[in-house]
C-alpha cells in the first residue's frame, strides 16, 4: 500500500522550505490522521533534534485544556445571529430566522448551491494552558439538505489575534456538499493542518502560546427549508505537550479489567472502495470507531448500508469509512469527523482530546469506558504487534493485573485476531511521545496522547466522576 503522506510530515516539509531555521519541535501536530501508515513514509528532519531534544521529559504543570458548549446555558451564553436554542432530553442550536443567503461553490464537486444561514460565536475561552495546538470537536445532526461549519479564533501571548480558521465543512452525508478540512490557512504565525491549529514556531524565543480561543458556528440549510442542523456540542481541546522521546512511567493500578467490545479488522476490507482512502488497509480510524460505537449499542440503520456490496462482510466498517471521508485530505482518519460521526448515533457525544498517562486511561476503563488511542512506532517498539507505523489507531479495551495494555488493534489480519495484549511501557511510551526516529533513522514525530473519547449523552455518576478526573468535563 502506498499511503498519504503524514500531515506532520507535511508540516515539517512546508516550514523546513519556508525558512532556514529549525522547524517545530514537540509534535505539535501529530504523526498521522488517524491512519495504519508504513513507517517508512517520508519525514522532514527536524533540525538540531537529536542534541537538542532531551531523552526523557515529565510536565511540571497542566498541558491540556479542554471547553465543550452542550447546555442549554452554554448556548445562551453566545452570540446569535438568526440562530436558536432548543430544549429537551438533549439541547442544542438550530436556525431560527436566516441570517442571510449566500453561494458555496463546492471544491470538490465544483458544483454551486445558495444556502440559507445563521451563525452562533461562543465566548472567549481563556485556556488553562498556554497552547501550542488547538482541535476543535462537534456533535451535529445534518438531515439531507444540511451542513455546518466550524471555525476558530485564537488569541496570542502578545494580544494579537488569529483570523476565523475553518476548521471543517460539515455533514454526517455527502450528497449535499462533500464532507471536508481546509488547508492552506495561515497568518504566518499559525497554521491550521487538517484538523489542528497549530502554532508555526513554539519553540522559538518568543515563546508564543495560544492564550485564549473562541468557536464559531455557521448553519446551513436550503432556501426555505422548515428544518435546518442541529449542532449538540462544540469545543476544543488546546494542549501544549512538552517534547519529550521517552515518557515517565505511571504506575499501574494493579487490578485487571476487560470490555466486551466488539472486534473488527481493517484488513478484511483491503481493497474495498478504494475511494475512501485506498480502501481498508487504511481504515483503522472508522474501524475503531465502529468498534466503540457498537459497544455502546449502537449500529447503522440498514437502508444505510444498501450501498455497500452485498458480498462484503462487516458492511458497517465501509459505511464508517464513508462516513468519516476529507475530501481534502483524502484520508478517514480525521479526528474530529471521527468523533461526529460517533455522535450521529442517538445518546452517544465524541470528542478529541488529550490524556496524560495509563493511570487516566485506566481511570476510564474502570467506569466502562473505551478509548480510542493513535500512536506512532518502529517495529520493535512495540513487541507484538508485527508491524511498524508512523500513525494508527486503536482501541484500548482493558488492562491486566500487571498493567499491560489489551487492545483491539484493527492492524489484524481478521477480526478474531484484533484483540491483543501489548507491555505497559512500551506501549505507553508510543503512544504519549512527540518525538522519535523512524525507520530511516530521521526524527519523526508523535501524537502526545492524541485520543477519541465516545461516551454516553447522559453519563451515570462513576463515568461523570471519571471524566472529570481526566478532564474532560
Amino acid at each position: 500500500m502506498t499511503a498519504p503522506t503524514p500531515r506532520r510530515a507535511l508540516l515539517t516539509v512546508a516550514l523546513a522550505a519556508a525558512a532556514a531555521t529549525a522547524v517545530p519541535t514537540g509534535g505539535r501536530v501529530a504523526a498521522a490522521a488517524g491512519r495504519r501508515t508504513p513507517d517508512t513514509a517520508p519525514e522532514a528532519p527536524e533540525a538540531g533534534d537529536a542534541s537538542e531534544a532531551p531523552e526523557a521529559s515529565v510536565a511540571t504543570g497542566p498541558t491540556v485544556d479542554n471547553r465543550f458548549w452542550y447546555a442549554h446555558a452554554h448556548w445562551l451564553a453566545g452570540v446569535h445571529q438568526g440562530t436558536t436554542t432548543v430544549g429537551g432530553a438533549r439541547p442544542g442550536l438550530e436556525i431560527a430566522t436566516p441570517a442571510g443567503r449566500k453561494a458555496y461553490t463546492d471544491p470538490h464537486t465544483d458544483r454551486t448551491a445558495t444556502w440559507e444561514y445563521a451563525t452562533w460565536t461562543s465566548p472567549v475561552h481563556p485556556s488553562t494552558v498556554p497552547a501550542t495546538e488547538i482541535i476543535a470537536s462537534w456533535n451535529a445532526h445534518t438531515p439531507a439538505g444540511t451542513w455546518i461549519q466550524t471555525e476558530v479564533r485564537a488569541t496570542y501571548t502578545d494580544g494579537a489575534r488569529t483570523p476565523w480558521y475553518v476548521m471543517a465543512r460539515w455533514a454526517s452525508g455527502d450528497t449535499d456538499i462533500r464532507r471536508t478540512s481546509v488547508d492552506g490557512q495561515s497568518d504566518g504565525r499559525s497554521t491550521v493542518w487538517t484538523d489542528t491549529l497549530a502554532v508555526d514556531a513554539p519553540a522559538a524565543a518568543s515563546g508564543l502560546r495560544f492564550t485564549g480561543w473562541q468557536l464559531r458556528l455557521t448553519l446551513h440549510r436550503k432556501p426555505g427549508a422548515g428544518a435546518g442542523p442541529t449542532v449538540r456540542l462544540a469545543g476544543a481541546m488546546a494542549s501544549d505537550v512538552p517534547d519529550r522521546r521517552t515518557v515517565a512511567a505511571s504506575a499501574p493500578s494493579g487490578r485487571a479489567h476487560e470490555l466486551k467490545v466488539p472486534r473488527y479488522s481493517q484488513e478484511v476490507h483491503a481493497g474495498r472502495y478504494p475511494q475512501y482512502d485506498n480502501g481498508g488497509e487504511a481504515w483503522c480510524s472508522p474501524t475503531s470507531s465502529q468498534m466503540v460505537v457498537e459497544y455502546w449499542g449502537a449500529k447503522p440503520d440498514p437502508a444505510a448500508l444498501t450501498w455497500v456490496d452485498r458480498r462484503y462482510s462487516d458492511p458497517q466498517v465501509c459505511h464508517a469509512a464513508r462516513s468519516t471521508y476529507d475530501a481534502a485530505y483524502k484520508g478517514c482518519g480525521n479526528w474530529p469527523f471521527n468523533a461526529a460521526y460517533a455522535a450521529t448515533y442517538p445518546g452517544l457525544a465524541g470528542v478529541v482530546t488529550r490524556l496524560t498517562s495509563l493511570a487516566d486511561l485506566e481511570t476510564l476503563i474502570r467506569v466502562g469506558i473505551p478509548v480510542i488511542t493513535s500512536q506512532s512506532f518502529l517495529k520493535e517498539e512495540l513487541t507484538g504487534a508485527g508491524y511498524g507505523t508512523a500513525g494508527h489507531l486503536m482501541t484500548v479495551i482493558g488492562f491486566t493485573a500487571a498493567g499491560d495494555v489489551i487492545a483491539n488493534d484493527p492492524n489484524s489480519p481478521d477480526n478474531t485476531r484484533v484483540r491483543r495484549v501489548y507491555a505497559r511501557r512500551q506501549w505507553e511510551n508510543v503512544w504519549l511521545r512527540t518525538k522519535r526516529l523512524n525507520a530511516a533513522g530521521k526524527p519523526a514525530s508523535g501524537s502526545g496522547g492524541i485520543c477519541y473519547l465516545y461516551v454516553p449523552v447522559r453519563p451515570d455518576a462513576a463515568r461523570t466522576a471519571a471524566l472529570r478526573a481526566v478532564g474532560v468535563l
